[in-house]
């Protein structure tokens, strides 16, 4: 996948074959923010704009503009997994929050 990253938020990026542009969207918000441009330099252009527009009509409209994740993630498993995973983290003597941060990062290539 091939993403680009301003001010925290990513955008999913692709060749529209059909129109001969390049387009993106920003990923991990209920907004929908898109964006395309003719060349790499104005995709990256039109995200960078789109991103201030959005953060300058939060300011304007008063509300805390909508991140792509807080920091918290709460996971339903199957309790076979819950334990398996909380065996692995303490054999790797780590808490499960510190060993499934590993994982994700490792997963996300981080």
């Amino acid at each position: 996948m091939n993403t680009m990253n301003h001010k925290g938020y990513t955008a999913r990026v692709e060749f529209d074959e059909r129109d001969s542009i390049f387009v993106g969207r920003v990923l991990g918000l209920r907004t929908m923010i898109s964006f395309h441009g003719e060349t790499v330099a104005e995709l990256r252009s039109e995200f960078e704009t789109a991103i201030e527009e959005f953060l300058r009509d939060c300011k304007e409209q008063g509300v805390r503009p909508e991140k792509p994740a807080s920091g918290k993630l709460m996971l339903r498993v199957p309790p076979e997994v819950h334990g398996a995973a909380l065996v692995a983290a303490q054999a790797a003597g780590k808490s499960l929050n510190q060993w499934a941060t590993e994982v994700l990062e490792e997963a996300t290539h981080l």
